[in-house]
């Protein structure tokens, strides 16, 4: 049975990454393998691949058959072309100078679009990376606006409780200043009682003296009445 080309597993779960190895047919994939040709990654974008050009396209044209997935691989590097260009040369289509002038055009306009996968690639990271700062801005721009707001709310409810306590400070300080009036003329009030309650005996006496001055000419008026019921 002839050799093939194919993949051999590597790496970790969710993370893999593949040698290119030439193996007998009848190996297990995973198994023993006569030469490695290269390295296959595809976690990275675009995908990693490294291989020797010369022992890859010496196995191919010894008869060395290629896994489908192998073969896309040795056709990105230009393994298959080169093959296909020398057998040319053999059948006598085209010359070596042709054959390696064509090669070579082939490699540049490859090179040229692999450049420009990549540019793409750097440019959408930056897009990305300056769409993530934008986000990250306008997040921060909100946080600081919602700060400012908080900020501003408790420094009116602050303002307000000072002018309250500037409010009661001021009516502490007027009932101060009314409270020694107040005991100023709580004496003067002391003062006038005792006059007062002098005052008191003299007004009894006079109305005693009124009342005595006024008992005979009642007495004097009653007889009187009493006369003229008489004469009647």
């Amino acid at each position: 049975m002839p050799a093939k080309i194919r993949l051999q597993r590597k790496g970790k779960k969710g993370q893999p990454f593949y040698h290119l190895v030439v193996a007998d047919g009848r190996a297990p994939r995973d198994g023993k393998f006569i030469e490695r040709l290269g390295s296959y990654n595809p976690m990275t974008h675009p995908a990693t691949i490294d291989i020797d050009f010369d022992r890859a396209l010496h196995w191919v044209q010894v008869g060395a058959q290629p896994t489908d997935t192998a073969r896309s691989i040795l056709s990105v590097k230009g393994v298959m072309l080169k093959h296909h260009l020398l057998k040319g040369v053999t059948k006598g289509a085209l010359t070596e100078d042709q054959a390696e002038e064509k090669f070579q055009a082939w490699v540049e306009e490859k090179e040229e679009k692999r450049e420009q996968v990549r540019k793409e690639t750097e440019l959408t990271k930056k897009e990305k990376a300056k769409k993530r700062k934008e986000e990250e801005k306008k997040i921060s721009d909100e946080r600081a606006e919602e700060l400012a707001k908080k900020l501003a709310k408790e420094n009116l409810k602050a303002e307000e409780e000072a002018k309250e306590e500037t409010t009661e400070e001021a009516v502490a300080e007027e009932t101060a200043e009314e409270t020694p009036e107040k005991a100023e003329e709580a004496p003067e009030k002391a003062e006038k009682a005792p006059e007062k309650a002098e005052e008191a005996p003299e007004k009894e006496e006079a109305k005693n003296k009124e009342e005595e001055a006024e008992a005979p000419k009642a007495e004097e008026k009653k007889e009187d009445e009493a006369k003229k019921d008489e004469n009647k």
